[in-house]
């Protein structure tokens, strides 16, 4: 990471503004559907056996957003608003410590702004803080992970209570959803291979030099590692407890490491073709569509869309060229950390022995690539031309605007009225 030559202000004050307005977008018909929608149909049933130990059902995924859900249940009531009113928050959440994340690994006003717009306006974030599923859950503990690390990095004398706050974010991450495996690995490769690079020569024990100073590798692997898979672990403890399926009861798995085995089996066991599978390469060119909802429902025809900005997502891919460039010829750290974290958490999925994949697994991905969009258009901004860097910001919020019936349950004018949104065949 760097500073500018001119430092500029903490723009909190926008994140907090972004962050609420954006959450309090998301409260406007988050009841409607009324009734379960999408893969909903999985993990509210989950989330009440969760709340009563009853059945230990949905084992393919590890249990923390189902035990959130569960925890809206509790507090809110068993209805449209009880589920989804936690993955609402995460939400607000996830754009808070997403712009804060930036801002400590760029300390750039306008890029951390920016990339706050992009978030709130790129659709995944959106819709998927709106339905009751666990990917809200995996993204927005990664992110807080990834805030707090940035500011360990650029406030040493904070570091050791920021780093045992990602290592607890990174479990909970993990225990939320498998896809940020690799991501959550980053932050203790990165640290090893800093230290590896300095040649130091005690380096489990040396204080000394980047990635945080006064951290000794011995330490970061408390923090990075061992915490959280002592989180992960720990989120399982209710597994034990249910009264149907249990862990170690007969026909059940006898511990961890066997439902693990089970949990994979499960995952790969799905070959059935699905009318909305699609792979990397269309995620990545936003050509493949999700209809989360397109039906009559609570009085009208509705409709909930799955879909990246059609704008940000194809600016994104050259801004990852140019992020990329800048990390290793510039050693822009910021620039460079967006695109790893962009190479593994597809990585991830272009690797997976998973016949059928879908594409809110991009979901994290879209985050990295951006973070990369919105360092791209500061890198536009200071070289002068600020109406080009602006423009795309704009242009994407109007393209929200438009698409916002399609995203946000809206009644519809009649069971047609989505033509007019599919720009692409696919797209339907």
């Amino acid at each position: 990471m760097r500073s500018p030559a001119v430092p500029d202000r903490d723009p909190i004050g926008w994140c907090l503004v972004l962050s609420l307005g954006f959450w309090a977008l998301c409260l406007v018909r988050l009841t409607t559907p009324s009734s379960f929608y999408f893969d909903e149909v999985h993990y509210l049933p989950a989330a009440r056996e969760y709340l009563a130990l009853g059945s230990f059902t949905n084992r393919e995924h590890p249990p923390l957003g189902k035990e959130l859900i569960a925890l809206g249940i509790y507090l809110f009531g068993d209805n449209a608003f009880g589920w989804r009113f936690l993955p609402s928050i995460m939400g607000g959440l996830t754009l808070f410590a997403g712009m804060r994340a930036l801002w400590f690994a760029s300390q750039s006003r306008f890029a951390t702004v920016a990339y706050g717009i992009l978030l709130a306006t790129g659709f995944y974030l959106f819709v998927n803080a709106r339905i009751a599923m666990l990917d809200i859950f995996m993204v927005g503990f990664a992110t807080l992970a990834f805030w707090q690390l940035a500011a360990a990095v650029r406030e040493p004398e904070t570091s050791r209570a920021r780093l045992a706050f990602a290592g607890v974010a990174l479990g909970l991450s993990m225990a939320s959803k498998w896809n940020v495996l690799l991501v959550a690995m980053l932050p203790g490769i990165v640290f090893l291979v800093a230290r590896a690079m300095a040649g130091r020569r005690r380096l489990l024990m040396s204080r000394r030099g980047a990635p945080v100073p006064g951290i000794t590798l011995l330490e970061a692997a408390l923090w990075l590692g061992v915490v959280p898979l002592a989180v992960y672990a720990l989120t399982f403890i209710p597994a034990w407890f249910f009264a149907n399926g249990a862990l170690g009861s007969p026909g059940a798995p006898s511990g961890l490491i066997a439902l693990h085995h089970q949990a994979l089996t499960l995952q790969e066991s799905v070959v059935k073709s699905h009318p909305y599978q699609s792979r990397w390469p269309q995620w990545v060119l936003n050509s493949r569509s999700i209809w989360f909802l397109y039906e009559e429902v609570d009085g009208a025809q509705r409709g909930v869309l799955l879909i990246g900005n059609p704008l940000t997502m194809l600016l994104g891919i050259p801004a990852l060229v140019w992020a990329a460039r800048e990390g290793v010829v510039r050693r822009n750290w910021a620039a460079l950390g967006c695109v790893l974290i962009y190479a593994a958490s597809l990585g991830l999925w272009i690797a997976a022995n998973k016949p059928v994949q879908f594409l809110y697994h991009y979901f994290l991905p879209s985050m990295a690539m951006l973070g990369a969009l919105a360092l791209a258009l500061d890198a536009i901004r200071r070289s002068g031309r600020q109406w080009l860097a602006l423009a795309p910001l704009v242009l994407a919020t109007g393209l929200f605007v438009y698409f916002y019936p399609i995203l946000s349950a809206a009644p519809l004018s009649g069971n047609q009225a989505f033509v007019q949104w599919m720009w692409l065949d696919r797209w339907r």
